[in-house]
């Protein structure tokens, strides 16, 4: 019987293993990757939300606060974030679109209507249990007030609804990172942008050249999104598109910047990708499209609002679902406007220096 010889699959194996040890960016993929998902992901994904914030309104607006504090299922839920006797339930409604509370409440003689925000899927439905119990405790006591509770934005709380906005954010993302990402490796592979660089060009204007195809696509797609969403689906578009088209440019450099930075740093397409799903997984799982940012451990939590994806999310939604304003949401798109400033002049800059030619020597100089 002949014997096998097993050397040449021991030096494949071997070798393997060197190039593997050589490779830190795909070593660190397959060893430390894992262990960041598994501890970031295993405290980011919880859909319980147990703590709500809340303002009362209303003649009654004192004695119902009062009530929330003497009810200690209540008080461990719930956080008064104002009290006013003077104001009416369309100002407790308007701080549900202004996205101040979750939950607003209306104290008027012996009547109680608590309205829940609906865009906030996991809030109100976890909200919603938490009050429809007091409900029912409330009924068994002829003496204490009819309590009403209401769902606005999302009466029948679906989750298309919440997740379509999301969803678009997220389509932009996709095309702002892995596509743009692998087009400008394929250009670098090709030498194309090396060819670029020795023209007469800036390189704001080359790269803008560049991107400007990848920030049309991912606009029409945005645009299909929400017009199947809405029309598929139901989801209402209540608020101004200037408002939405404001919000999803300035995403869109945002995400197209970290596209950028992810090719000037890879030197292959299978690098690009890599790098790509890093940043596109906690971009899905910690931005609040998914698990809702306030059910995170706080050690988590502060990773998703470093995320562009959290902030559009937040301007989607607002401006979708509860018709919300410049003026409710100027805190997102600020930070969305610093982040594409930011990320895309640092993308600039560094694309720029990584396909930059070597400086000539001067004329005449001694060889």
């Amino acid at each position: 019987m002949q014997r096998v010889n097993n050397a040449p699959m021991r030096a494949v194996f071997i070798k393997e293993f060197q190039e593997l040890r050589r490779d830190r960016r795909t070593l660190g993929m397959l060893v430390v990757l894992p262990l960041l998902l598994l501890i970031i992901f295993g405290y980011a994904a919880n859909f319980t939300v147990d703590e709500f914030s809340v303002v009362v309104v209303g003649a009654d607006a004192e004695a119902a606060a009062d009530l929330i504090d003497e009810n200690e299922e209540l008080a461990d839920h719930l956080t008064l974030v104002s009290v006013d006797a003077d104001e009416t339930a369309a100002d407790g409604q308007q701080a549900l679109v202004d996205n101040v509370a979750d939950i607003a409440i209306v104290a008027d003689a012996d009547q109680i209507t608590v309205y829940l925000d609906g865009s906030n899927l996991f809030a109100a439905q976890s909200s919603l249990v938490l009050f429809t119990q007091v409900q029912q405790q409330l009924v068994q006591n002829p003496q204490a007030p009819a309590v009403d509770i209401e769902v606005l934005f999302n009466p029948d709380l679906k989750t298309s609804w919440v997740m379509i906005p999301a969803i678009i954010g997220l389509i932009l993302t996709f095309i702002g990172t892995i596509i743009t990402s692998i087009g400008l490796v394929r250009e670098r592979e090709s030498g194309t942008l090396e060819q670029l660089a020795v023209m007469p060009l800036s390189a704001t204007a080359v790269i803008l050249g560049k991107i400007m195809p990848y920030f049309l696509l991912a606009s029409f797609d945005m645009v299909l999104i929400a017009t199947l969403g809405i029309w598929l689906f139901g989801v209402p578009f209540v608020g101004s598109v200037w408002v939405f088209i404001v919000g999803a440019a300035l995403f869109l450099f945002a995400v197209l910047g970290i596209g950028v930075l992810i090719s000037s740093v890879s030197q292959t397409s299978g690098q690009a990708i890599q790098l790509a799903m890093m940043t596109l997984l906690p971009q899905i799982l910690l931005s609040g499209m998914i698990f809702p940012l306030d059910a995170m451990a706080a050690g988590v939590r502060w990773i998703g609002y470093l995320l562009p994806l959290t902030y559009f999310t937040m301007v989607s939604q607002g401006v979708m679902l509860r018709g919300a304003s410049w003026d409710a949401l100027w805190l997102p798109l600020t930070i969305l406007a610093v982040m594409a400033v930011v990320i895309f002049g640092l993308a600039v800059v560094r694309l720029h220096a990584s396909i930059s030619p070597a400086k000539p020597r001067l004329h005449g100089a001694r060889r």
